[in-house]
């Protein structure tokens, strides 16, 4: 009987530690920095490409103002767009800070064209904002729109006349607690999985969305890495601590 209570506590103690492993792999995100590169110096814009007029450098940090005037007054979104490669399977953490406006990052996208103001980009976005609906949400820039709000669990397919058909399956957490984990005006912590079709996005360690993106004329399996300002209000976005890991 020993050697059967002796068996069993290895076995649970295996199977909790595999248990904890694949939580950590699936539904947290790490702050282990040797889990991947930095992708920023934070010095200068060396290796990203935009609108010196709208992004620099402050505090360490990338950071993005536009105005209500002027040639900072955006006409367009606009975005500063990474030019060390493209990204396929990885996980992105960084960390934001946001006053007024909407902001979000760019992945597995393609610049359209150079619009007046600097790059235009489509593909997926892990949005964030200053306001209280929509900082986690997975939104495809220039393209099928929300793919999954806050707290949704989906499933993307191929629909009828080209379009594509969104369903959801379940549900990753309130969206109102997690809006109660982010602190405005302040540093967040976020992070994106991209694997496969399977896109999900963490904020202070909450998971926002998971998705799955199976509408193969759209999904995107590969492209560039780019940081937004917002057509609206005058508004300030900063970015710092980015750790990029390919799978």
């Amino acid at each position: 009987m020993k050697l059967l209570s002796t068996l069993f506590l290895l076995t649970f103690a295996s199977f909790s530690a595999y248990a904890v492993e694949t939580e950590e792999v699936v539904n947290a995100p790490t702050d282990d920095d040797s889990q991947g590169k930095p992708i920023f110096n934070g010095k200068d814009l060396t290796g990203w490409e935009g609108n010196l007029k709208l992004w620099s450098v402050q505090d360490g940090a990338i950071t993005g103002k536009t105005t209500d005037e002027g040639e900072t007054k955006l006409k367009h979104n606009t975005f500063l767009v990474w030019k060390g490669g493209t990204v396929k399977d990885f996980e992105l953490t960084f960390k934001y800070r946001i006053e007024k406006g909407n902001s979000g990052v760019q992945y597995r996208s393609k610049v359209v064209k150079q619009g007046e103001q600097g790059p235009i980009l489509s593909g997926y976005q892990a949005d964030f904002e200053a306001g209280n609906v929509y900082s986690g949400i997975l939104y495809e820039e220039q393209g099928r729109g929300i793919l999954a709000a806050r707290g949704q669990k989906t499933t993307i397919s191929a629909g009828e006349g080209g379009k594509h058909k969104l369903e959801v399956k379940g549900e990753v957490g309130k969206s109102e607690e997690i809006q109660a984990a982010i602190k405005p005006e302040a540093w967040n912590n976020y992070m994106i999985v991209a694997k496969g079709n399977r896109l999900l996005h963490f904020i202070n360690g909450k998971k926002t969305i998971e998705v799955m993106d199976e509408d193969a004329a759209h999904a995107s399996k590969e492209g560039v890495l780019g940081l937004q300002i917002h057509v609206g209000p005058a508004m300030v976005v900063q970015f710092k601590d980015m750790m990029l890991k390919n799978e």
